[in-house]
Order: C-alpha cells, then sequence, then structure tokens
C-alpha cells in the first residue's frame, strides 16, 4: 500500500510538472481548440427533393398494414406543393379526438390579433364588496407571486389582491361575475364524470388555474364550480372570511384592479402543447365575441367553421359539437387536418405559421414526451405533431422533416383498437417518413 501511495503521488507530481511547463513533452499532440457552441435555425432548403407518391407509398408500406391501427385512414402531403403523396379513405368522417384542436388554433390564429390579451377586473361593489369580473381567461393563477404555474406567463390573482390592498379598499366580501358567458357550462355530449376524470371544468368566464385542483398537475381532477372557486381564491389573498356569492358587477363601476393574459399566440401554443381542453373552449369563445356571435361553446363552435370556410378550407364533411375534442359527436376527415397543416407548413397561409411552435416534439415536448422513443423511432426531434386520444380513437397530425430536409404534412388517424397499442403503430408510420427521401 505504501509503494501504491508514493507512486501515485510521483504521477501527481509529473501531471503538475506537465501542466505547468509551457512545453508539452515530444510526440504529445497539442491541446484541441475548446469547443464553442454556435446555435442557430437553419432554413429547411427550398430546394430540396421532391417526394413522390410512389416514394412515399414504398416507405410507409408496412407500417401501414399494422393490425394495430385498426379502422384507419389518413393523408400525408407534401407541404411546398400541397401535392398528395397518400392518403387511405382521407374524405371519411371520423372522431378527431384532441385533433379538433387543430381547427380551433387554425381559425384563432387567422382570425383573431396574435398580441390579443384578456383583462380580468375586480370592480368595487357595495358596503367594502369586490366583485371579480371574469373575461374568459382560464389560464389565470391562483399560485402566490413567484411560483411555478401550469400556464406560460398567466395573469395573478395574486397581483389583484396586491392591487386592491394598494387601493386602500376595505374588503368586506367577495363576489364573482361571470356574465360575460352565456348558455350551458357543459356541452351535452360530454360527461360529468369527465370533471372528476380531469378532462373539463365547466366552461365559465371566470376559471383559474384551468380548474384543477391540484395547479400544476396536467392530469388533476378540476372543480365543478371553478368561478366560485377563483373568488376563494382572492378572498383567501385578501384574508376575507365572509362566503363568495356570485353579482353582476355594475355597470360603470370602478375598477380597482385588473390584469391581462399572455398573448393569444402563446395561449394558443399553449392549449396546443398541452392539449388543454379549457383552453381550447375560451379560445373558440373569444373567437365567437370578436365575429359578433354568442360567448358560448355552442357560438365558439359555429365560429371556428365560420372562419375556416371563409378562409377557404373545405368544412362541407365537418361536424363539431366542441372546440377541444372531448366530444365523441366530433367528425373531421383526414384531408381537412392534414391541408390545414400543410397550410401552416408550407406557403398558404403565414398566419398559422405559429401553429407549429405549439405542436409538441417527438419524444421531448407535452403530449409526445414519452412517445417516439430515439433508440427505435428515426422520428424523435424531427416530428412534430398533435395528439389525440379517446377510448377507442387515437390521431396524429402534424410535420416531419425527410433526411432529405423536405417538409411533409400528415394526418393519421386509428380507431377500434386500444390506444396504448394505436399510438406506438401511428408512431411508427411517421418515424418511416423521416428516415425515406421519398423518391
Amino acid at each position: 500500500m505504501v509503494i501504491v501511495a508514493l507512486i501515485g503521488a510521483g504521477a501527481v507530481v509529473v501531471a503538475l510538472q506537465i501542466d505547468a511547463s509551457d512545453e508539452l513533452p515530444p510526440g504529445i499532440p497539442p491541446q484541441p481548440a475548446a469547443i464553442t457552441v454556435n446555435p442557430q435555425i437553419r432554413a429547411v432548403p427550398p430546394n430540396a427533393p421532391e417526394p413522390t407518391p410512389t416514394g412515399v407509398q414504398q416507405a410507409i408500406a408496412d407500417a401501414v398494414r399494422d393490425p394495430a391501427l385498426g379502422e384507419f385512414t389518413g393523408e400525408i402531403s407534401d407541404a411546398l406543393t400541397g401535392q398528395t403523396l397518400w392518403s387511405e379513405a382521407p374524405t371519411e368522417p371520423r372522431v378527431p379526438a384532441s385533433n379538433a384542436k387543430i381547427l380551433t388554433a387554425a381559425a384563432a390564429l387567422l382570425d383573431l390579433p396574435h398580441d390579443q390579451r384578456i383583462t380580468t377586473t375586480v370592480v368595487a361593489g357595495p358596503d367594502g364588496q369586490v366583485i371579480l369580473k371574469g373575461a374568459g381567461d382560464p389560464t389565470l393563477s391562483a399560485q402566490p407571486t413567484g411560483a411555478d404555474t401550469f400556464y406560460t406567463n398567466p395573469a395573478r390573482i395574486a397581483d389583484l389582491a396586491a392591487q386592491i390592498r394598494e387601493a386602500g379598499v376595505d374588503v368586506t366580501s367577495v363576489a364573482v361575475d361571470t356574465s360575460a358567458f352565456t348558455g350551458p357550462t357543459m356541452e351535452r355530449t360530454w360527461e360529468d364524470a369527465d370533471i372528476a376524470g380531469g378532462d373539463i371544468t365547466p366552461i365559465e368566464s371566470l376559471i383559474a388555474d384551468g380548474g384543477r385542483i391540484e395547479p400544476l398537475d396536467e392530469y388533476s381532477p378540476r372543480v365543478a364550480d371553478p368561478a366560485i372557486t377563483a373568488g376563494e381564491a382572492l378572498a383567501y389573498a385578501l384574508g376575507v372570511d365572509a362566503p363568495v356569492t356570485e353579482e353582476t358587477a355594475p355597470g360603470g363601476g370602478q375598477v380597482i384592479a385588473q390584469v391581462q393574459s399572455a398573448p393569444l399566440v402563446t395561449r394558443v401554443n399553449d392549449m396546443m402543447r398541452l392539449s388543454d381542453n379549457v383552453l381550447a373552449e375560451t379560445l373558440s369563445i373569444e373567437l365567437s365575441v370578436a365575429q359578433g356571435g354568442p360567448a358560448s361553446i355552442a357560438g365558439g363552435v359555429a365560429a371556428i367553421e365560420s372562419s375556416l370556410a371563409r378562409h377557404g378550407f373545405d368544412m362541407s364533411a365537418v361536424t363539431l359539437r366542441d372546440a377541444s375534442g372531448l366530444s365523441y359527436a366530433n367528425r373531421v376527415p383526414a384531408t381537412v387536418l392534414d391541408t390545414l397543416m400543410g397550410a401552416a407548413a408550407g406557403p398558404a397561409q403565414p398566419l398559422m405559421r405559429s401553429l407549429l411552435d405549439g405542436l409538441p416534439v417527438a419524444g421531448g415536448t407535452g403530449t409526445l414526451t414519452d412517445r417516439f422513443d430515439p433508440e427505435t423511432n428515426p422520428g424523435a426531434g424531427w416530428v412534430r405533431a398533435k395528439t389525440g386520444t379517446l377510448t377507442g380513437v387515437s390521431s396524429l397530425t402534424g410535420i416531419v422533416q425527410t433526411i432529405d430536409g423536405r417538409v411533409l404534412a400528415f394526418a393519421l388517424m386509428s380507431g377500434g383498437t386500444s390506444p396504448a397499442d394505436a399510438r406506438p403503430a401511428l408512431d411508427d408510420v411517421a418515424g418511416e417518413l423521416r428516415e425515406c427521401g421519398c423518391r
């Protein structure tokens, strides 16, 4: 042990002498230059080789025959030219699940200002009462100042409370005003069990943290009374013990506090990346109000359909009951989804381009974080797509850059099999597109 220690000590001395010397011993190559990071975004080459229908069909031939796909329809196209490269019953209306959110995002980005924000206010009521007036922003957060939030850069109830205190109001009670929205708060094809299941909360104009009981948990059960719950969060922040009630703020009442949501484009991207049903419904209502329509779930659906039809998309085979895809009564053909994705990725609709930013990245972000294993699927990191899942329904719509640098749009819709089986099969089809030049 002593000998080993002496040898080790000698090695350290030699190493220190070498490090301290300006010259390296003969035969030792010079130290290489330090690696420097040069982050940059490289544009897709405009002259990337164009895939052919035959090439695409050959590339995905085995993947599309997977029995796990069940009743399978789809379409693949060249985003630059719009040419259809492969299709299987693309005009058949199918249950889209959350792929319906692609229609919601497209309509919002086409017809609303991308920097539009929603303002939530507190209005002075009688005898020290303050009225929290919702305007349709479900990203409003009850999280304390500085704490993490589920949504990106949301408005906070804590900021409202701080403004009320600064105004010197001696608050005796808190009320909530939900009059900004009309109509039923639940679409009749939804299940009440979906509230406790974490899929939806009643769509009121005042909702905090998307109605989640656990604000940072994507799959948290939701509250059945989101407006009252938000009002209770404000009361707690103000130290008020009186029960929260529902009131209508007086017209022309004094606004004593207000906060603004993140811009529209941020909220659209949150909706897409997180597949957030509540945010999808409120975005559609925001669109309806901007078009002069009713501030209701049905009004939001009508606004999406009219907006996309006005911009030249064929909506004749589309049936929507909601903006989120939660309803099994929704029907959308694969060709509509593929056309929308191609329009966003290609030159046709530049206002839709930011839709791509919100798409989950295969094996990386959002609802694709745990899909596209990079050790087995070449689409990992290259596929960006919106997922859709209901019992017996799986869909995947997005874009992928081929090995030659060509961007393809795709819409893949599976039904009749377990999503646990169908999703890997859908991922395999998209992954094959990454690997091929498809010429």
